[in-house]
Formats: structure tokens, C-alpha cells, sequence
């Protein structure tokens, strides 16, 4: 009798287990954003000098996508950046090979700008995309309001010789309690 009712406790616990992973999985959810850059072919005059180009600011519209999760900013616990993919939209053919290495930093009003994104020694390899290596800080603060702006710090190891239009797109995994559960 022991026995069953060891196996019947050891169920319990495992499909309690099982249900509070469920219900995490509930609470997290990803929020894209996409922005354009261009960098002028004569902004860059000297190679192996970091250059800064700026981003617009971006509307999180973080209210209406939490709503759309079942979720509100105050239930919001946590967000970090899933992935930040970069790509060449023109010139056609254009590609990342000017590049020698690349950073992106964060910033939103009243709060201290953050790395959150970087590739170093990049290779002359003709990609038209890349994907950066992340950071694992808690970005809640700056995606929970009105808007944000990303700095890019680029190295170049070769001349633009036109401008060159790049797409960021950043992919935040959010984990928020939905309506308090």
C-alpha cells in the first residue's frame, strides 16, 4: 500500500511540475522590432576609427502588444534580446564586407545607454546578413517605454563607395506574468 501511495505522490508532484512549466511558457512571448539605417558613403573617412550611426526612435507600443499577451507592464518581470539580425538592402549586391567589427547599444529617455549586441573580427566573406552575438541583460526598462533609439559603433576596413541601406532586426523574449497568474 505504501508503494501506491508513493507512486501516487511521486505523479502528483511530477504533473504539478509539469503544469507550472506549462504556465511559464504561457507567460513568455517574443516582441519584434524593425528599423532602417543608412550609412552615406562619405561618413567613413577613416578606416579602423569607430563611426556611429543612430537609428530613429523606435515605438515600442509596448501596451497594445503586452494586451495582445494576455499581459500589462506592471506583470512584465523580465526582457532580453533574443536575436538581432543585420542585412544589406541596398545597394544591390551590397554586402557587410566593409565591415571589421560592430556594436549596438541601446538607450531610452532618462536611462543610462547599454550594449546589447556586437560581431568582432568579421571576415570578407560577402554576407548580405548577419546575426549578432547578445547580451543577457534585463532590457525591461527601456522596452517598456514609449520609445527607444539604437546607436551602431562600427570599425570599417574598407571605403563605401555608395550608401548602403541596412535593415536591424531585434527579437525580445518577454516574460511577464499573464493578468497575475
Amino acid at each position: 500500500m505504501r508503494k501506491k501511495g508513493l507512486i501516487i505522490l511521486l505523479l502528483a508532484g511530477m504533473s504539478t511540475l509539469f503544469s507550472c512549466k506549462q504556465i511559464d511558457k504561457l507567460t513568455q512571448f517574443n516582441l519584434d522590432y524593425s528599423t532602417n539605417v543608412t550609412i552615406k558613403s562619405a561618413a567613413i573617412v577613416n578606416l579602423n576609427t569607430p563611426f556611429n550611426f543612430y537609428t530613429p526612435a523606435i515605438k515600442t507600443n509596448s501596451n497594445s502588444e503586452l494586451e495582445v499577451n494576455d499581459s500589462r507592464k506592471d506583470l512584465v518581470e523580465q526582457i532580453k534580446v533574443k536575436s538581432l539580425k543585420m542585412k544589406v538592402t541596398s545597394p544591390a549586391g551590397g554586402n557587410f564586407d566593409f565591415l571589421k567589427s560592430i556594436k549596438i547599444y541601446i538607450s531610452a529617455e532618462g536611462l543610462e545607454e547599454k550594449t546589447i549586441a556586437w560581431k568582432t573580427d568579421m571576415k570578407d566573406d560577402g554576407s548580405t546578413t548577419i546575426t549578432l552575438e547578445t547580451s543577457d541583460d534585463n532590457l525591461k526598462d527601456y522596452i517598456l517605454k514609449d520609445s527607444f533609439k539604437l546607436r551602431t559603433e562600427t570599425v570599417t576596413d574598407q571605403i563605401l563607395t555608395q550608401d548602403t541601406d541596412i535593415e536591424i532586426d531585434a527579437v525580445f523574449w518577454v516574460d511577464a506574468k499573464i493578468l497575475g497568474v
